[in-house]
């Protein structure tokens, strides 16, 4: 972890995973006006109220009284938004200074070496998908540069030991095309090893289903169902459900 200050409590070891894996995904550390210390913020659609929930419970050291704010849609999304903001802390600040650069987040190995199975969870919950039927999967980096993703993918392959690949999409905004780089797990024995990774630190049941492959054979699916048991606090009947609410979503999708 980094280095502890005199000058402040240090954040637990729990909250400064969840805070380095959300910083990839949906949250940020952002300083309000006429404050002098940092908070940290994030937000979820209301459908992932039970994760976002989750979240703010195990922020409560970083937490005020009125810390959780409902928020109108906005963007593509009809879904309200449920946002969180966290005091404004020495310790936020200090975590500020090592993960921003001008006001946007820099990836760095410094940082990322920090990071647990638990912040790669967050970051998976928050950005990740499984694609190809649920046997690839991606991770939604379009607000880094090609640089900041190639960095990325190196740090997966050194510590973790998981292959990725770096790579383009084309996207249209606006009227006009656009190239965003993202972070691609193409082969399934990599992407099992990922989620091997991550599934015991999966919070909530809702997030099941974002390690959840779908085979058609029997045999293999009921093999992944007990390994996601074993690895997680999850019953075998809570995966089943999810799982059956992955089908039935994926089969309204192609229909």
């Amino acid at each position: 972890m980094f280095m502890k200050q005199n000058d402040f409590v240090p954040l637990s070891d729990q909250v400064q995973s969840i805070i380095l894996g959300s910083l990839l995904g949906d949250g940020s550390l952002t300083f309000n006006k006429g404050y002098a210390n940092a908070r940290f913020t994030f937000r979820h659609s209301q459908v992932q109220e039970e994760y976002f929930q989750w979240k703010a419970i195990q922020l409560k050291e970083i937490s005020s009284d009125r810390d959780v704010f409902l928020q109108n849609p906005d963007g593509y999304s009809k879904n309200n938004k449920l946002r969180y903001q966290s005091k404004a802390l020495p310790s936020l600040t200090f975590l500020y200074k090592e993960t921003y650069k001008h006001n946007r987040l820099r990836i760095r190995r410094k940082w990322l070496n920090t990071m647990t199975p638990l912040s790669l969870a967050i970051w998976w919950c928050d950005d990740g998908s499984l694609i190809s039927n649920s046997r690839k999967g991606v991770f939604c980096t379009d607000g880094f540069d090609k640089e900041s993703v190639q960095l990325l993918s190196q740090y997966f392959k050194v510590v973790w030991k998981v292959e990725t690949h770096c790579a383009p999409i084309g996207r249209k905004r606006d009227g006009k095309k656009e190239e965003y780089w993202r972070l691609w797990i193409r082969s399934t024995d990599e992407l099992k090893k990922f989620l091997t990774i991550i599934l015991p630190y999966i919070p909530v049941a809702s997030m099941l289903q974002k390690a959840l492959l779908l085979y058609n054979d029997q045999h293999l699916q009921q093999r992944w169902i007990s390994e996601v048991v074993t690895l997680t606090h999850f019953s075998e009947e809570v995966v089943q459900q999810q799982l059956e609410e992955k089908r039935t979503k994926w089969k309204r999708f192609r229909e």
